[in-house]
């Protein structure tokens, strides 16, 4: 019988693709990590991890294996919350996309646990993508981010609030004074600092990008406040949420630019999975709906 241990531990091995990393993680030793994959793997009949250099990694097998035991677990913490929920406990399970995260998130939750103390926060911070993947896994309960992907892969998302999301172009405080005659010329010239794949500012920056027929040099950053010091170093402009530079602009260190088309509309969406929340997320979605600047969306 598989069980527990079996599927974390695996799913550690997933992930670091070592015995020693996942040991570490699990604070088991690394007789014990081995043991139990070599179990599981007996338990199933299948190969699921193999030797890749002084690693491991995963057979085809193995792959398909993790998702279906990274959804398992989560259904179990998933029904472990709802249940303390309805006592009037649980934990409140959420993502958020970056930037969310950085700017939207933290007031958010910080008057949610003054209203309901008894309700702890799992909180999660990556890009859309990933943020999206963890309540596919049933990980999380809750998604802050960009519009929810529709089609193959994804399971069916319900919508509770919105709010308006602005992406403007910016760059370094010099250029406050004014914008070059030519702007789109002068943005064609310029490098244009992206975030990492998966992130949804990076994806409307590409087609963005497009949009004006330019095909500038980029450079990947790995996080919003790097993507501020560094276009305020003059490495370069970005398009970004007007969340995540008020401050910047309100102080001068950063210059808008009136780039066509721009303030790109992108609303912020409040999002789960179809179907019953946990009474924890049920209190938080009500709650984001009383905030300001969130309309609701009857569910």
């Amino acid at each position: 019988m598989v069980t527990l241990t079996q599927l974390r531990t695996f799913l550690a091995v997933a992930e670091t693709e070592s015995v020693r990393a996942a040991a570490e993680r699990l604070v088991v030793t690394e007789s014990a990590v081995s043991s139990c994959v070599a179990a599981l793997q007996k338990e199933l009949g299948l190969a699921l991890v193999a030797k890749n250099g002084r690693g491991l990694r995963l057979t085809e097998a193995g792959g398909v294996y993790a998702g279906y035991a990274r959804s398992v677990l989560g259904l179990l913490d998933e029904a472990r919350a709802a249940a303390a929920g309805e006592a009037g406990a649980g934990v409140l399970r959420v993502a958020a996309a970056t930037t969310a995260g950085e700017q939207l998130l933290p007031g958010l939750l910080a008057s949610f646990r003054l209203r309901y103390p008894r309700i702890g926060i799992h909180l999660e911070v990556g890009n859309r993508e990933r943020a999206l993947r963890l309540a596919a896994d049933h990980q999380v309960d809750l998604v802050l981010g960009g519009r929810p992907p529709q089609g193959p892969g994804w399971p069916a998302m319900a919508v509770h609030a919105v709010r308006v999301n602005q992406l403007v172009v910016v760059g370094p405080a010099s250029l406050a004074a004014g914008a070059p005659s030519d702007l789109v010329g002068w943005l064609a010239r310029q490098t244009w600092l992206l975030r990492e794949p998966g992130s949804g500012t990076r994806a409307t920056t590409e087609a963005f990008l497009a949009e004006l027929e330019i095909a500038p040099g980029t450079l990947t950053v790995g996080s919003n406040v790097a993507v501020c010091e560094s276009v305020a170093a003059g490495l370069g402009v970005t398009l970004i949420s007007r969340d995540a530079v008020t401050r910047e602009l309100d102080q001068g260190m950063l210059a808008e630019l009136p780039a066509p088309g721009t303030p790109l509309r992108r609303d912020w969406y409040l999002v789960s999975r179809e179907g019953q929340l946990p009474a924890p997320s049920r209190r938080f979605v009500q709650h984001v709906r009383q905030a300001g600047g969130w309309t609701s969306i009857p569910g």
